[in-house]
Order: C-alpha cells, then sequence, then structure tokens
C-alpha cells in the first residue's frame, strides 16, 4: 500500500478509529509519533476535528441515518461522521466531500464506498444543517449515564449533557493571583470565582501574551479550586501526590509552599517539568509510587486521586468511548488506599485536601465519609465552608464542596470536582 501524506483530517479519523473502535484515550494518541510528525497548526486542526466529532457523535448518528440504509464499515462510518460534522457546523461543503472520497479511496478495501461517501455527504449538505440544529446534545453512553442519572437525576445529566456538547473555553491560573483582573483586560477574558481568567476564544495558547513569562497555566476553574481552600501556606511544607500534569504543584509553589511533587508517570511529569521553568517556581518532582512514601511528615497534603475523570468530559469526549465504566471498582479501591496512606503523612496541624475531578459520588462524598468512619481521629476542617467565591448550595454540609458541569453553564460551565479538606481533630 502506497504511502499517504497525513493531513489534518486523515489523522482526526485515526484517532476516531482508534478511541471508538481502539479503546484509546486522545492524551495516548497525541503523543504517537505519527501525530507529533505533524505542523504544530495541523496538529491543533486535527485535534479540534477529532473533539468536535466526538461531542456530537450521537448527533451526527441520527442526522446520517436518514442517508444510510445500514452503517457501512467504522473506518468509512468515522470518515462520514467527521465530514458531516463539519458541514453540520458550517465548512464548505465541496473541499469536506471531495477530501472525504479522497481518503475512502486510500485503502483498496474501501474504495468501493466512494460513490456512497460523495452521494450522503451531498444530501448532508443539502438537509443536515438544519436537522442537526434541531437535535438534542449528544447523550453520554448508557454505561454512565445510568449511574449518573441515579446519583442526581436524568434531568440534571442532560443540563450536564448540554454543556459537554459546547467547545469549552479555556482557564487560567495566575502565578501571582492579584494580577487576574488586569490579565483578563489584557487578553479579552473575564475573571471566574474570583481568581481564575477566562478566554472564550483563546487561539494558540503559546501566543499568548504572559505564556513566555510564565504568568499563568491553563487549568480548569474547577480544578483549581483544591488548593484555594488552604490558607497561609507560605513557607509549609507540601506534598502533591499523584501531581502530573501539576496545576496543584504550581499553585502550592507560587503560594510559598516548600513542595514535593510525586507521581508514577515518569512521562506524564515532564509536562510538570517543563511548566516549572517556564513559570520559574521550583518544586522537587520526583516518579515514584506514592505507596513508597512512608516517613516525612508533612504540613499540606493533595491528593487528586486517579478516578473516572467524568468530571473532564467537556475537555475530553473520548473518555465515554474509549473506556467502558470496568475500571470503576479498582479506581475506588485505589483511592481508599491512599487516602488512608496520606493521612499517615500529614504533620499533626496538617490539613489534607483530597479531591476528584469525577461526578460519581463513589469517588467522592462516599470515600471520605468512609475515610471519617475508619479514621474517627479526623474531621472535614469547616474552614473549607468559609471560601466565599463559590455559591453556598455546592457545598455539601460537613462533607465537602461538589462542583459540576452545568455550574456556570452560561459562562462555559466547569468541570466535575468534589473536594474536601480533612484534619485531625483539635
Amino acid at each position: 500500500m502506497p504511502k499517504f501524506e497525513e493531513t489534518p483530517r486523515s489523522m482526526a479519523i485515526s484517532m476516531l478509529d482508534s478511541v471508538i473502535i481502539g479503546g484509546k484515550l486522545l492524551s495516548e494518541l497525541t503523543a504517537s509519533k505519527s501525530f507529533l510528525s505533524l505542523t504544530a497548526p495541523d496538529r491543533a486542526r486535527a485535534q479540534r476535528l477529532a473533539l468536535e466529532t466526538l461531542r456530537g457523535l450521537e448527533r451526527i448518528d441520527r442526522v446520517l441515518a436518514k442517508f444510510l440504509q445500514k452503517k457501512p464499515p467504522h473506518k468509512v462510518h468515522n470518515i462520514l461522521r467527521l465530514s458531516a460534522v463539519e458541514i453540520c457546523r458550517g465548512s464548505q461543503a465541496h473541499g469536506v466531500v471531495n477530501e472525504a472520497v479522497n481518503l475512502v479511496g486510500r485503502e483498496n478495501k474501501f474504495s468501493h464506498f466512494k460513490g456512497l461517501v460523495n452521494a450522503v455527504l451531498r444530501k448532508v449538505a443539502e438537509k443536515g444543517p438544519e436537522h442537526w440544529a434541531s437535535l438534542r446534545a449528544s447523550r453520554m453512553p448508557d454505561w454512565l449515564r445510568g449511574p449518573l442519572s441515579e446519583a442526581y437525576s436524568k434531568e440534571t445529566v442532560s443540563e450536564f449533557e448540554k454543556v459537554q456538547f459546547k467547545t469549552p473555553p479555556v482557564d487560567l491560573t495566575m502565578k501571582h493571583p492579584e494580577q487576574a483582573s488586569q490579565v483578563a483586560e489584557a487578553l479579552g477574558g473575564q475573571v471566574m470565582l474570583g481568581q481564575s481568567v477566562r478566554l472564550s476564544n483563546a487561539g494558540q495558547i503559546s501566543k499568548l501574551a504572559g505564556f513566555k513569562t510564565g504568568d499563568w497555566w491553563v487549568q480548569d476553574v474547577a480544578a483549581a479550586v483544591p488548593v484555594r481552600l488552604l490558607k497561609k501556606l507560605e513557607g509549609k511544607t507540601a506534598l502533591d501526590l499523584c501531581a502530573a500534569p501539576g496545576g496543584k504543584t504550581l499553585q502550592l509553589s507560587a503560594a510559598g509552599a516548600q513542595v514535593t511533587a510525586v507521581d508514577i508517570s515518569e512521562r506524564r511529569l515532564k509536562l510538570l517539568e517543563e511548566n516549572l521553568r517556564r513559570t520559574g517556581l521550583k518544586a522537587n518532582v520526583e516518579a515514584i509510587d506514592a505507596f513508597e512514601l512512608t516517613t516525612k511528615m508533612y504540613d499540606v497534603i493533595i491528593l487528586d486521586a486517579p478516578c473516572s475523570a467524568t468530571g473532564t468530559i467537556r475537555r475530553h469526549p473520548d473518555l465515554p468511548y474509549a473506556k467502558d465504566g470496568t475500571e470503576f471498582g479498582a479506581l475506588i479501591d485505589l483511592q481508599e488506599r491512599l487516602l488512608n496512606h496520606a493521612l499517615t503523612l500529614l504533620a499533626p496541624e496538617g490539613r489534607l485536601v483530597y479531591c476528584t475531578c469525577s461526578l460519581l459520588p463513589d469517588e467522592g462524598e462516599v470515600q471520605v465519609e468512609t475515610v471519617l468512619e475508619q479514621n474517627t481521629d479526623f474531621e472535614v476542617d469547616p474552614e473549607m465552608f468559609e471560601f466565599a467565591y463559590v455559591q453556598s448550595e455546592w457545598f455539601i454540609e460537613n462533607l465537602g464542596l461538589r462542583m459540576r458541569p452545568d455550574y456556570l453553564a452560561f459562562q462555559g460551565g466547569m468541570d466535575g470536582f468534589f473536594v474536601s479538606v480533612l484534619r485531625r481533630k483539635a
């Protein structure tokens, strides 16, 4: 088979195949040699096309169903899906259709579908955009929608899905939080929850003012809250367990803490080290298993535990298609063990922040309830409920803070997070 030059569309199709058929996450695929061989603009476009298609997958399948008597092979189907999403979102049909026909003709076993692809996409160009606009936001797969509906309600989950369907804004965390208003004005953004800066049309991140000088880093507004619940970090010893990709390590360091950041993944820690260099912040970074830490005691511990990441689907729409929920049990067990282990590393007057970017209560609220039952000399720090930058109804009494995608929906939403601050009882 001849070697074809990769284009943003062909790369996006390969990524869709790997996610939907192969169960891969986009974060794995963007580290591949084939993806990195593209130019930076082409990488950005390929990733955008894949993300847009995954966000609208259920919706575009309903559009295509009107023009398909039966589903074609996966490869051909994904070419149709991506191309139809482009057309329905306003791209010029002529160029999209031509490249789709060329893509399906690259492999001999699919070349006889060229006529089908051409005919279907021309019908999509004629009738698809109106149908697309009339449809509900794409729903999450049943394996995830079911548990979330039980935890919240079907109506609330529908609100989650409306937010997840939209391209999310970019949130920045300031190295110097007092500069948030100044940076927001300079970049045309708005200050969120008193400190983060939200950009609706960020463009290329590395080209923004303040990137090269290390004035900020990208971090969802919800992900920035856990560290902000702590006070007076200057000079404190801090341990960031499961630290990669490192936003919370940067927050701790910027607040004056002496930070040790550990993660089991050496590869994922590279981004943290790059951001430390860019921002000029300091931390002791170690690629080790958290359970290997047994002696030193810390004033502050952050445990952003490995989890289902179901709160991040607005930014990672590949997740519901790359996973199927079978890992939930193992993750919940790991969270419980990590949380209990982290408590053994906490200094007598210390604070432990437990958080997960999950919408599942079993990974958040239930974990805190369980650990307090097992460790009766600990309690939730009442000072966390004094945090004034969130709405009071986001707090769960005597337990923690629950953030959801539908909160701040009119401003772009937020990731789903649960966070609690634990301390020893006086």
